[in-house]
């Protein structure tokens, strides 16, 4: 049994199936399966049961992957013994979603890494459904509050959305409908449009809001926005701009054993300072 293992045992888990771990970790599906195996073989114990097309841990399986986590953060943590008194000094991956890294993260970053010389930032932009797991990130901005997860959790906020509409159709055209794809059903944005019937009309599907943002500058198409990707296009004169009773939370994520780290604590009061705003 080797780490490549236990990164298994966790993608499994995260994922829910063997072809979902495959994916993540970049290897083919009967090695996930062979690892698995052999892993089951030399422990005696069944890691994950088969259950309506998913993988769910056995009893024996939450017991491992608790243990696993908990030398997940013992390897996190050593990547900062070297941080002296004097000198915070780090490196530390923010996974966040594209539009928050863009508008929010990167214009404030420069100043905090000019003042920490010893800091580095590195941020992954992903959707809200990839998994924080120990090697993955240090901190990770999400949309919807985990469910279960070994972390620090904080809300740092709520922003506000609006939909905006061209003013006026060129003849009997409509605006092309901008939505979520349907595994982000569950957003405030999905579940307005549903009611208002146009999810099912809608003809461009993005996990971006950057690319709906700049359909919707185009001047014909319609979709919902973040209020801070949409400040400029809510006064434009060919937009309708309606604000929806919805917001949506920020929520803030922390590997739990950087509660005992300062430059981690520095990085932590920097995103609550650029998120201070929304609060």
């Amino acid at each position: 049994m080797n780490w490549d293992d236990l990164r298994i045992i966790l993608a499994v888990r995260d994922g829910g199936t063997y072809a979902a771990a495959a994916a993540s970790l970049r290897v083919d599906e009967t090695t996930v399966a062979r690892r698995i195996a052999r892993v089951q073989k030399a422990l005696g114990v069944t890691l994950f049961d088969a259950v309506d097309g998913r993988r769910r841990p056995t009893s024996a399986g939450v017991e491992v992957v608790s243990r696993i986590e908990a030398v997940a953060r013992q390897v996190g943590a050593i990547r900062h013994v070297g941080q002296t008194r004097d000198t915070l000094t780090g490196s530390f991956r923010i996974a966040s979603t594209a539009s928050l890294a863009e508008e929010i993260l990167a214009p404030q970053a420069v100043a905090f890494l000019q003042q920490n010389a010893g800091i580095s930032l590195r941020l992954v932009t992903a959707s809200e459904n990839v998994n924080f797991s120990r090697w993955e990130a240090d901190f990770a901005l999400r949309l919807r509050r985990p469910e279960r997860g070994d972390f620090t959790i904080s809300k740092l906020g709520d922003y506000s959305l609006w939909l905006l509409m061209p003013r006026h159709h060129a003849g009997d055209d409509r605006p092309v409908i901008c939505s979520y794809p349907e595994d982000l059903a569950f957003t405030p944005e999905s579940r307005h449009l549903k009611a208002a019937g146009l999810q099912a009309a809608s003809r461009l599907v993005t996990d971006q809001a950057r690319i709906i943002r700049e359909a919707v500058a185009s001047g014909g198409a319609a979709g919902i926005l973040p209020e801070y990707l949409c400040r400029d296009l809510r006064e434009h004169p060919g937009l309708i701009a309606t604000r929806l009773r919805d917001t949506r939370p920020i929520w803030l994520l922390m590997q739990s054993h950087l509660k005992r780290d300062a430059a981690a604590q520095a990085v932590l009061a920097w995103l609550r300072r650029c998120f201070a705003p929304f609060r």
